[in-house]
């Protein structure tokens, strides 16, 4: 029988208050990474926080996750969490982030799965990338002036998709 919190398609539901930062700061790739990966200090379902920090540096040392549109989407699968965790944040101002299309980041996404959930990972990083393909769901985060707000958008958004 799947679990229902390991199956979730929401990416709203994944996120907190505690794991949505507006205006998180830091001038360069690695300082936002750090940042916004501490914001997972404390998840119930994150085992080793130094270990996941690890896994993402890793995985972002192979390719980076700068996908374009302003959007950093660092992630990685690991056997330091429980179940699926995620974080959001703006940043405070564009950072450069080696992205495909060469402009900085102003938006993080971070996704961190299990290890064995590989296809429940690529769906989640599926629904991310198309819900931040949308310029006026982009816009509203970047306006967003606190973490309810940021996540209310995500919730907002989701709906519209469903239907």
């Amino acid at each position: 029988m799947p679990n229902a919190d390991t199956d979730t398609l929401s990416i709203a539901d994944l996120l907190t208050p505690a794991t949505v930062r507006v205006g998180l700061e830091g001038a360069d790739k690695p300082e936002v990474l750090n940042a916004l990966i501490d914001l997972l200090v404390g998840h119930e379902d994150v085992v080793d926080l130094d270990r996941v920090r690890q896994d993402v540096f890793v995985r972002e040392a192979k390719l980076s996750t700068g996908v374009g549109l302003g959007l950093g989407l660092p992630h990685a699968r690991t056997s330091d969490v429980r179940r699926t965790v995620a974080a959001f944040a703006t940043t405070a101002g564009p950072v450069p982030f080696e992205s495909h299309d060469d402009e900085p980041v102003r938006m993080l996404f971070l996704l961190i799965g299990p290890e064995g959930e590989r296809g429940h990972h690529v769906k989640l990083l599926g629904r991310i990338s198309r819900l931040m393909n949308r310029s006026d769901f982009r816009d509203a985060l970047l306006a967003a002036k606190t973490s309810d707000e940021a996540l209310a958008l995500f919730r907002e958004a989701e709906a519209e998709l469903a239907v």
